[in-house]
């Protein structure tokens, strides 16, 4: 019995991409939770871009990093262009495939039962080697913003992950059966439904523990106009205190110590952090780019949200759900963003609903809901013809 169980035992490959921070930190969310699984016989979580060459690497991570920092309005206009089914397909696929032979080696010698991808590149390889019947497996797709781009569209592929019951509703309409769509979430890491002593946590970072305290993410790379926002807010008229997190940029978080020069009680700053669950669950508005991972993990502490420069495309798509939801504000000229702040914690009623309204949307135990869906999916794979997915490219309708 004890050989039989363990025959039984999956396989699993969760592959991600460099390209932000992203797509590698629901990989990692979702390998914690494979890991644990005891139908699990073994779980590899690598990186798809660590298996190609510098410049192939560079175009996908670095190349995108600086477009977010000196042209974030052209990767909004790529975003809307390049959402056309199948439209970029088969020259994007054909130099991917180009600079992936390490990569496809490695899927093919590992030879999982199950593949996880949370990029669409991996997913393009994979589906690729499935539907010319290189490899024996079930690839799903986990999509790690609330919208679906084009590009995450698979000829082969066994199920599709979603943030949001609309992206599901968009998917059905494209023509992709309703089985093979489960609205998970975004996985992230299950310390986020950890509970955490505010009043502790305040006390250890040096905070009031009566005071209202705001939370001001660069994010993990240290990106935007941090410095214009801290500048901005040393004018709050409101006793908030404020923790700024500049991620792996040394050089901001020692440009933000100079600036907040002596106001020590009002800011706290910090460099990259694996505390920011804490950081989170301590704080009373979020001040960031709304990422979709940085957005589950927020909402999933039930944390209000004032969305500052989102990146054209999908982070803009990401803060109109958030507004809707009515789980956050947005703010345009960041000039106003003392007075976004102050007439929020000026409404306390306000707040608390927003904080209701993030904990309805959230999906914190995203990761536990994909990994159990696998390991007991009995469907087989799905591929689709030529005509199929002219059908899609047709619901798909003009942009």
């Amino acid at each position: 019995m004890l050989a039989v169980n363990a025959l039984m035992k999956k396989r699993v490959l969760i592959m991600s991409a460099g390209a932000g921070t992203g797509h590698i930190k629901a990989a990692e969310a979702l390998e914690l939770s494979f890991a644990a699984d005891g139908r699990v016989a073994e779980v590899v979580n690598n990186d798809a871009l660590q298996y190609t060459n510098k410049l192939f690497r560079d175009f996908y991570s670095s190349f995108y990093t600086s477009l977010v920092r000196s042209a974030p309005n052209f990767l909004g206009w790529w975003y809307k262009t390049s959402d056309e089914p199948w439209h970029t397909d088969r020259m994007r696929h054909m130099i991917d495939r180009l600079n992936t032979k390490p990569l496809v080696r490695f899927i093919r010698e590992f030879d999982p039962d199950i593949t996880v991808c949370t990029h669409f590149m991996p997913a393009g390889i994979i589906s690729h080697l499935i539907a010319t019947q290189q490899l024996q497996a079930r690839l799903s797709i986990v999509v790690t913003d609330f919208d679906f781009h084009a590009m995450w569209l698979s000829r082969s592929f066994h199920r599709y992950f979603v943030a949001i019951d609309e992206t599901k509703a968009h998917l059905e309409m494209l023509g992709i059966p309703n089985e093979r769509i489960t609205v998970s979430g975004i996985p992230i890491d299950p310390v986020f439904q950890q509970p955490v002593n505010r009043v502790e946590e305040r006390l250890r970072l040096g905070l009031n523990p009566e005071q209202p305290v705001l939370l001001l993410s660069a994010g993990a790379l240290g990106v935007g106009p941090t410095e214009y926002m801290v500048e901005r807010m040393l004018n709050l008229n409101s006793d908030a205190q404020t923790v700024v997190v500049c991620g792996r940029n040394d050089e901001l978080k020692q440009r933000i110590v100079q600036l907040v020069d002596n106001r020590s009680t009002r800011f706290k700053v910090r460099g990259y952090t694996d505390e920011m669950h804490k950081l989170m669950k301590t704080a009373d508005i979020f001040i960031g780019k709304p990422g979709g991972i940085t957005t589950s993990e927020a909402i999933a502490c039930g944390l209000p949200m004032c969305v500052v420069s989102p990146i054209p495309g999908q982070e803009e798509r990401n803060s109109d759900h958030l507004l809707e939801e009515g789980i956050a504000v947005k703010c345009n000229d960041l000039t106003t963003l003392p007075f976004k702040l102050e007439r929020l914690l000026e409404d306390p009623d306000r707040l608390a609903r927003m904080k209701l309204n993030a904990l309805r949307f959230a999906k914190p135990d995203a990761s536990a809901t994909i990994v159990d869906t696998l390991l007991e999916d009995r469907l087989p794979p799905l591929s689709f013809t030529k005509d199929q997915r002219a059908a899609i490219a047709l619901a798909a309708g003009p942009e």
